[in-house]
């Protein structure tokens, strides 16, 4: 799979500019604030439908524009398919695939895969656990797409429940016995249900995912810091309880999830009328991520913290390339974060990677290596993408 071209307008600080790219390793070079990691965060932003810097769309689309987007051609296997991508100021995103227009930009799913590396990785390993979850569901959409869609119809599900814990919050309290509180509580009821359904499905995409990448993870770590303690994953749930009372084991069957989470949501529910949130699901799950018999957060090294952050990477890498057409690999200036060996171990990657999209605010950011190991398939674009060197 590789980007044949890709076209912006009034997409950061991109008037207007049109790219066409080859298979192998395309490096971005020159000064910062010339807009290379714009690019790339293009390229990002078409497949998984969300930027890698910022949480909201608003930074992406250029001052006094009113909206942005971003054309992107993939090549898989032969076949071309053009993603049309409109980043609205006001109003929902509006996407097509070549000339058909798409109920939701998450039908874009699955055309574009790409893996990304950047400096923001490390808060994979010691940011919140919202950082983690994403990971996680980022890439359960690229490989199905349809867990995209459940996780957009669960926040959505969530939105409301909240909204209603806070504006309903004295009828809640009144209980069945009153008739502005038994409408209240039996409007909780439904959110309820749809929320468990929604969030049961979540999660045990989730935990099919994690199965997949647990060995390719520790894998992944032990070839690049063979001196480290081994790493491991875990998913920790807010209704692991509800499902061990059930079942007396881990499971992840859907049906068994979702009764779990209504039993949960059941035991909690004054506690979240009281405080006017939901305090059960997937939105408030974690990724545990381990050194030995500990947590990476608050206890990695820096290099340990590097390491594990890389690996999550491969492994996602190694999944998606295991399951079809190798994904777009960016390097989001990257080599000037790793000392030599993790350099090594990603430019290993790039060697084998159909295409290869890499940041660099110099040359000698990049590894002394690179050149040779993808010998015949190295270009460089450089300052603001206007001249090939070959």
């Amino acid at each position: 799979m590789y980007i044949r071209e890709l076209d912006l307008r009034d997409f950061r600080s991109w008037p207007a500019l049109s790219l066409t790219l080859e298979p192998g390793v395309t490096v971005l070079s020159g000064r910062n604030g010339h807009g290379k990691t714009n690019v790339v965060e293009a390229a990002y932003y078409s497949s998984v439908l969300r930027s890698h810097r910022v949480p909201t769309d608003a930074p992406l689309i250029r001052a006094g524009a009113s909206d942005a987007r971003v054309s992107v051609t993939t090549v898989n296997e032969g076949r071309e398919l053009t993603t049309h991508l409109l980043i609205r100021s006001n109003g929902a995103n509006q996407a097509q695939i070549n000339r058909t227009r798409l109920k939701s930009p998450r039908e874009m799913l699955g055309v574009l895969r790409t893996v990304l590396f950047s400096p923001e990785d490390l808060r994979l390993v010691g940011g919140e656990p919202a950082e983690r979850r994403r990971f996680l569901d980022d890439l359960a959409a690229l490989r199905t797409p349809r867990l995209g869609g459940v996780k957009a119809d669960y926040d959505k599900i969530l939105r409301q429940r909240n909204a209603l814990l806070r504006s309903s919050a004295l009828n809640l309290r009144r209980g069945y016995d009153d008739p502005a509180g038994a409408a209240a509580l039996s409007t909780l009821d439904a959110w309820d249900s749809q929320l468990a359904h929604a969030g049961a499905q979540v999660i045990a995409g989730r935990l099919s995912l994690l199965d997949a990448l647990e060995a390719p993870i520790t894998e992944a770590y032990s070839a690049v810091a063979p001196e480290s303690r081994p790493a491991a994953a875990r998913y920790r749930s807010t209704v692991d309880d509800a499902v061990h009372t059930l079942l007396g084991e881990d499971t992840r069957d859907p049906e068994v999830i979702e009764a779990a989470m209504l039993s949960e949501l059941g035991r909690r529910r004054t506690e979240e009328i009281e405080r006017g949130a939901t305090l059960v699901g997937p939105h408030r799950d974690d990724l545990l991520l381990l050194l030995g018999d500990q947590p990476a957060k608050g206890y990695a090294s820096h290099g340990e913290t590097w390491s594990l952050a890389l690996s999550l990477h491969l492994a996602e890498y190694t999944l998606l390339a295991a399951e079809g057409a190798e994904p777009v690999l960016i390097l989001d200036d990257v080599f000037a974060e790793l000392d030599s060996a993790r350099r090594e171990r990603l430019v290993n990657v790039a060697a084998t990677a159909e295409q290869v999209l890499i940041t660099a605010a110099v040359g000698d950011d990049l590894p002394d290596n690179l050149h040779d190991a993808v010998s015949g398939r190295f270009s460089v674009l450089m300052e603001e993408g206007r001249s090939r060197i070959e």
